[in-house]
């Protein structure tokens, strides 16, 4: 048997693609629910994420999943119109000529900004369209220092810097600029005439994580069951130890997947992982009146979130019973900080005190139920060096023959992390156990 640690997408990914090359195997799950981070509310309609989720065009290999379990015609794929708000006003930043419209930045500073975004290093007049493939190349170089010379001051001063606090707050000075041009290249596909097209399937992403529960087979995942120990004969994996209601269950295996966070995997082979985590705080606010006119508004100024996404701007609101959602948003750098020190009723009011200084019409009256989730460890901080400080996915050498790892902290969570990572994550361990096996 082929036992897998954690439910989550990487893991049911995992599970998947092994069965399907003829292999046995069993999820255990500590969590009483499946997905991770993919997990839900309910609302009056559809299920909805307790953290934003949508995708883009250039997250190929979850649509080929998805395809596979017979969801093609469930995925959606919109225009999410974004904005940016700045001094009091909101600037749609979706077409061509709102771009060309948005006041803070000169007509060079766009033009510099467009090449860099179009792949293209126009430094020296003679352009460069192969500039930027090789992430690497840019693994240690801040991202200040990048966009700089790259673009112009102004780019990075009125447009960049104010979205890195919002992302990475007091790290924003370690992120490589490896991570910007990846995080630039894994946006997808543009309607110059519209906005971006993000994907989003119908119902939501529960149904997607259903349906590979349902391949997988629910008689192969066992969820409250917490794995406390991975026991090896001194050269390869043997055991796991595993803690349920019902007792201590211990199986034989024959390889082991750990797709958790990197916390996990060093407690139970005391393999280290140097890479930091952020958290997050993510409120849902259900309202009988809509905010704002966009899916996604980045916040230029110092406020107590980093974005705020009306998701019903983005999937109908009479998918949700007529109700609008609003997605509030914030990273957290650590349990130091003053956000995640508040209970759920200071950040509420926090949270809505600062959306009603910014949206003078706004009428608090309107949030009818507001939902707040907490991870402390929702994704990597992508500091400089980064590439040297990830898990590989085998870690015979390290650990034993056997052990692999699809976590979080795996290379295909780089440069951005996603569904989609975990996915192609869960693949890559599972192609190298069939071709041990």
């Amino acid at each position: 048997m082929i036992g897998i640690v954690g439910g989550g997408i990487a893991g049911l990914a995992a599970a998947y693609r092994l069965q399907n090359r003829g292999h046995d195997v069993r999820v255990f799950e500590a969590a009483d629910s499946l997905g991770g981070l993919a997990a839900t509310y309910e609302t009056d309609g559809d299920d909805i994420e307790k953290f934003y989720h949508h995708l883009s065009k250039s997250e190929e290999t979850i649509v080929e999943l998805a395809e596979e379990l017979g969801l093609e015609d469930d995925l959606e794929w919109r225009i999410g119109k974004n904005a940016y708000y700045v001094d009091g006003v909101v600037h749609p930043l979706d077409t061509a000529w709102q771009i060309a419209a948005y006041p803070h930045m000169s007509l060079y500073d766009k033009f510099r900004l467009g090449m860099l975004t179009l792949g293209v290093d126009v430094r020296g007049g003679v352009p460069d369209f192969d500039a930027y493939e090789d992430l690497a190349e840019y693994e240690h170089t801040p991202i200040e220092e990048f966009v700089v010379e790259h673009t112009t001051r102004g780019v990075y001063d009125n447009f960049v810097d104010p979205l890195l606090d919002g992302k990475f707050g007091e790290r924003k000075h370690d992120v490589s600029a490896s991570w910007f041009l990846g995080r630039v290249r894994f946006r997808g596909e543009r309607d110059l005439l519209r906005g971006e097209k993000l994907g989003y399937f119908d119902g939501g992403f529960s149904p997607f994580i259903d349906a590979l529960v349902e391949a997988v087979g629910r008689e192969h995942i066992e969820t409250g069951a917490r794995v406390t120990e991975l026991d090896t004969d001194g050269e390869a994996v043997s055991t796991l130890t595993v803690d349920t209601d019902e007792g201590t269950e211990t199986h034989e295996v024959e390889s082991v997947v750990v797709a958790t966070m990197p916390n996990v995997l060093e407690d139970l082979t005391g393999f280290p992982c140097d890479i930091d985590f952020q958290g997050a705080v993510c409120g849902l606010a259900t309202m009988s009146e809509s905010l704002m006119d966009t899916y996604w508004l980045n916040i230029a100024h110092d406020a107590p979130f980093g974005s705020l996404i009306e998701h019903t701007n983005f999937v109908p609101k009479e998918r949700y019973g007529g109700d609008h959602l609003l997605y509030v948003a914030s990273y957290v750098q650590g349990p130091h900080e003053e956000l995640w020190q508040m209970s759920d009723e200071e950040v509420e009011d926090v949270w809505f005190d600062e959306i009603a200084d910014m949206f003078p019409d706004f009428d608090r009256s309107a949030v009818e139920e507001f939902r707040i989730a907490r991870n402390p460890r929702a994704g990597p901080v992508y500091e400089r060096g980064y590439l040297d400080l990830v898990v590989p996915y085998d870690l015979s050498e390290d650990v034993a023959e056997g052990v692999y790892y699809a976590g979080m902290a795996s290379e295909a969570q780089y440069p951005e992390r996603s569904l989609n990572g975990g996915i192609v994550a869960g693949y890559e361990v599972a192609d190298r156990i069939d071709r041990r096996l």
